[in-house]
């Protein structure tokens, strides 16, 4: 998860951009959530890793 939430794309200024973006972490919410690739800045949120199903923890630590 914080490999994918931290990655730097260097063809893609912004990570809604991205396809390779699919995880956003918005500090001010303090949540998770999926990226919808349409062209906007769209995310479903999320409270389970994708990847292996654990509960995801309040905050990046």
């Amino acid at each position: 998860m914080r490999s994918n939430i931290e990655n730097n794309c260097d063809d893609h200024e912004d990570r809604f951009d991205c396809p390779d973006s699919l995880i956003h972490y918005s500090y001010q919410a303090d949540s998770y959530g999926l990226i919808i690739h349409d062209g906007g800045s769209s995310i479903i949120g999320i409270s389970y890793c994708p990847w292996c199903g654990a509960k995801l923890p309040n905050g990046l630590d």
